[in-house]
């Protein structure tokens, strides 16, 4: 949600400045708007927070466990490519032994690992920020 408002603050400060011909009074309106979306944002990002927290407490595998599955399971997906596949591959050449080539994964496993890594990412920045509480 955070980058649609960081996207749309361009779009309604040129608009502000089209509607307001005053520059002292169109900044002003441009810092209220712009502390309206943050506001907003974080307000959706509390509520996730809360619904997260729900699911975590939940006695359930299937509510409260499905995060740490992805989590297993990109782990494994990539153990699997890149340690355990290369290391059979090797060993069994080794041996004397040639197995075909084993399959690969498809590259958007990246993109999901990064995404989840990400997020850690910027909490880790934001407490470096001091905006953490």
């Amino acid at each position: 949600m955070a980058p649609l408002l960081a996207a749309l603050v361009p779009v309604f400060g040129s608009l502000l400045d089209k509607l307001i011909p005053d520059t002292a009074e169109a900044a002003k309106a441009k810092a209220e708007l712009e502390l309206r979306l943050v506001e907003a944002a974080n307000q959706a990002a509390l509520a996730q927070v809360e619904v997260n927290k729900t699911e975590a407490a939940s006695g359930s595998l299937f509510i409260g466990g499905w995060r740490p599955f992805i989590g297993w399971v990109c782990g494994a997906a990539l153990a699997a490519q890149y340690v355990a596949g290369p290391l059979l591959e090797w060993a069994a050449a080794a041996a004397g032994h040639p197995v075909p080539p084993l399959p690969k994964l498809d590259d958007m496993l990246w993109e999901l690992i990064l995404a989840l890594l990400g997020v850690a990412g910027l909490r880790t920045v934001e407490k470096m920020r001091g905006v953490a509480r």
